[in-house]
């Protein structure tokens, strides 16, 4: 069983500046509360999370059993919604309970740098709860309670009729949150989240079907569809190269922007960039999606990639690198996969490229093998092969090795004695499950 969350934005429409008052004066409400549980944060820190809530909105806000202390707050911010002073509470709670735990860890660890400040003017969008501010209308309609002509009105709004429905047929088969205000490039939209259950396969790994996938950047992903004893029942190379022929199009022509008037003409072309970018990794994802559900895969295997510190290279390569959005291609994967009830896995990407499949050793690959693409390598026994498929050999075969030691550590002990190469987890590749098989 997974629990996975996904949200879906409507585009409000012909909706300029009718926001702005109520973003305004839930923002000063924030400020407000902050203010007000900082002088009372000795004795709210105490309490359970439930309770902080409970004592934080008495704080504020009278009622016929109790009187504000803060009564300002009242007269201030009159006839605001229950649940929109609510969530004001619960932002401002948050703020102050992470400011005072990155103080408590400043102090811990010697005072160190500057101390964290508290921020105070908080910069959040308003809640919509059902029927406090939020109300299905007729047909395409929906109500928002706005701050208009200096009181709390029912405003309406049409919404795009195939948006509506997409959000209803999500309602019968998951939970959906309260939607959520957002501006997006000068649009407004309504972000409603959904909270869904998926049931993923569970079979033992000797029974598993797996997608071992590369990823890359001349060759967007290589998968290969293996079993646990080695045996590779398909493969795919998927490449969506006019996307990334666009992509390096509009890099070429930032830098000769840049040449003649500077980087400060570009800001149009990198957005551009970026979300065609964007665009790439979801259809890699979808890709690599739709091939394991076609192979009917229990799990997906990816590296653990991580490209952090300086990158070696020419500047073309370095940009290059900046613009592969492998981790954006794994979480969509992932969100994709748990809806087919298909499961994730990572192993170590240390070496999956450099060692031959076939435990040759290491390979050489580009010009060091007499090649003009990086996508070919030479074995140490003169076979040559892709290089992209022949790691994609190793992540699954490194899969496999690593649910054989779990599920079998009695005997490990007799499997790497048989196997001694198995006892470095970096070291093994496809050959090596192969011999644990035979072992």
């Amino acid at each position: 069983m997974a629990e996975q969350t996904s949200s879906y934005g409507i585009e409000i429409k012909h909706a300029n500046k009718i926001f702005y008052k109520t973003i305004t004066l839930f923002n000063d409400a924030v400020t407000f509360c902050v203010d007000v549980f900082e002088k009372e944060w000795t004795e709210i820190s105490v309490l359970s999370p439930l309770a902080r809530k409970t004592f934080a909105e008495g704080l504020i806000h009278s009622t016929k059993s109790n009187v504000a202390k803060y009564a300002e707050f009242d007269k201030k911010f009159r006839k605001m919604p229950s649940y929109m002073r609510r969530s004001a509470i619960s932002d401002a709670l948050g703020s102050l309970s992470s400011y005072h735990s990155n103080y408590d860890n400043w102090v811990a660890g010697g005072c160190i740098g500057s101390a964290p400040t508290l921020q105070r003017k908080r910069n959040v969008m308003p809640t919509f709860y059902r029927d406090n501010s939020y109300l299905d209308g007729d047909g395409d309609t929906v109500y928002l309670k706005l701050f208009v002509n200096g009181d709390w009105n029912w405003v309406p709004f049409t919404l795009k009729h195939t948006d509506l429905q997409y959000i209803r047929r999500h309602c019968d088969t998951s939970h959906m949150s309260c939607p959520t205000l957002e501006k997006v490039h000068h649009k407004w939209f309504l972000r409603f989240s959904f909270e869904e259950e998926y049931h993923l396969s569970n079979k033992k790994y000797s029974e598993q079907t797996i997608l071992a996938v590369d990823l890359g950047i001349n060759t967007d992903a290589v998968c290969s569809v293996m079993k646990s004893d080695g045996t590779v029942l398909a493969r795919k190379f998927i490449n969506f190269a006019s996307d990334k022929d666009l992509i390096y199009h509009t890099l070429n022509k930032i830098k000769k922007v840049s040449r003649i008037s500077g980087p400060h003409n570009t800001t149009k072309l990198w957005r551009y960039a970026a979300l065609h970018n964007e665009e790439l990794g979801r259809k890699i994802a979808g890709a690599i999606t739709d091939y394991a559900v076609s192979q009917n895969c229990d799990v997906i295997v990816f590296e653990h990639l991580d490209t952090s510190g300086k990158k070696k290279g020419s500047k073309s390569k370095k940009q290059r690198l900046h613009m592969w959005r492998k981790n954006t291609i794994q979480k969509i994967t992932e969100h994709k996969a748990h809806k087919n009830g298909i499961r994730i896995s990572r192993i170590c990407a240390w070496n999956t490229s450099r060692l031959a499949y076939d435990g040759s050793g290491v390979v050489s690959r580009g010009r060091d093998a007499g090649f003009s693409t990086n996508g070919l390598c030479r074995f140490q026994n003169g076979k040559i092969y892709n290089c992209d498929l022949s790691a994609s050999y190793n992540i699954g075969a490194r899969y496999f090795i690593r649910e054989i030691q779990k599920q079998n550590p009695v005997k490990w002990s007799d499997i790497q004695a048989k196997v001694p190469e198995c006892q470095k987890r970096t070291q093994c590749t496809y050959h090596t499950l192969l011999s644990i098989n035979a072992a």
